[in-house]
């Protein structure tokens, strides 16, 4: 198998994804910490809890910067002797880079295992014994909290680390499905990924709180801005869900603009957001992710617009307005994740 957008018909990829006929694979890299200090050292660093956490258990976790923006993303589990980081692929010397100068005094080993592994997408178990990393989404993780007023549609996804000279008869059993379909499966279940995060991203703003935050842990860099903006602010933007108008047979692209419609029809004055991810799913058709401002109304019908093309979208609110503001107020049990 090879890393590719699609090998035939996206639709039916998708389908065989979903059924576990098909594995996708996946250009990521793989980092392996060790030593008796690894837990602590990431726990201090990244935004889940990393301290706590037991073998064959997975982790979803975050970089951030000093004002809360999101720098990278990690999908992590532990064997009880390492601690396993996957994560986008072009990231990887940064990364090194970064985690060896972060070590100090730590009784800690980093390698990077990429050219070790290749890494597979699935929707059912199919690992039969190697190490994988099973996603928390759409659960709400221990000291998380979901700004969603409902939990989205059922999300059975993880990623499968194969060693190299085993790759090729693990993937004889199963069809090829190309990167496509999983955005397509990843858009329909309203499930953040790369595709949201441009250099001012907070994990408020698409609901990553529901998995890769952890509220009471100590301290990270860019703690003080994710815990402000939760207690006493509001992310600035909020993450929709948009159901495209198809009879125009046309998709918008990522980076397209959203523009909200006055009650006359006309657009508003300037654009109000920015398309984040698009897909043409196999049971709800056109549909796309986008990061809209706070102020654009919940019931606001939207406008995707760029030189070439108008395309009219409905929005379904993922993020509502009121997010944040939390100090204080009793959240549901369904949103709160326990401590």
């Amino acid at each position: 198998m090879t890393v590719k957008s699609h090998f035939t018909n996206p639709l039916v990829e998708q389908r065989d994804l979903l059924s576990g006929k098909a594995l996708v694979e996946l250009a990521r890299g793989v980092i392996k910490a060790t030593g008796v200090e690894r837990l602590d050292w990431l726990h201090s660093m990244l935004t889940t809890d990393f301290k706590n956490l037991k073998p064959g258990v997975s982790r979803e976790a975050l970089l951030l910067d000093v004002q809360g923006h999101i720098e990278q993303v990690f999908h992590a589990f532990d064997d009880g002797a390492a601690t396993w980081l996957i994560f986008e692929a072009s990231q990887t010397e940064k990364l090194m880079v970064w985690f060896d100068r972060m070590i100090f005094r730590s009784k800690v080993e980093i390698l990077d295992v990429s050219d070790d592994f290749r890494v597979f997408g699935a929707f059912v178990d199919l690992a039969n014994g190697f190490a994988q990393w099973v996603d928390p989404w759409p659960n709400v993780v221990q000291g998380g909290v979901r700004y969603a007023t409902t939990a989205p549609e059922t999300w059975n996804y993880r990623e499968i680390l194969v060693p190299v000279g085993q790759a090729e008869a693990f993937c004889a059993a199963f069809g090829e499905a190309g990167t496509d379909a999983l955005e397509a499966l990843r858009v329909a279940a309203k499930r953040p990924g790369l595709a949201e995060i441009d250099e001012r991203t907070m994990p408020h703003e698409v609901d990553w709180m529901t998995t890769a935050v952890h509220l009471s842990k100590g301290c990270y860099r860019g703690q003080e801005a994710v815990a402000k903006t939760h207690n006493l602010g509001h992310p600035p933007r909020r993450l929709v869900f948009l159901h495209l108008d198809g009879s125009g047979h046309m998709l918008p692209e990522r980076g397209d603009e959203v523009w909200a419609l006055n009650a006359d029809g006309s657009r508003s004055e300037r654009a109000r957001g920015v398309v984040t991810s698009v897909a043409q799913h196999f049971e709800q058709g056109p549909i796309a992710l986008a990061l809209v401002q706070r102020s654009v109304p919940e019931d606001a019908e939207l406008l995707i617009a760029n030189e070439d093309r108008e395309i009219s979208a409905n929005q379904e609110v993922i993020v509502p307005a009121s997010a944040g503001k939390a100090a204080g107020l009793a959240r549901p049990n369904l949103l709160m994740g326990k401590n």
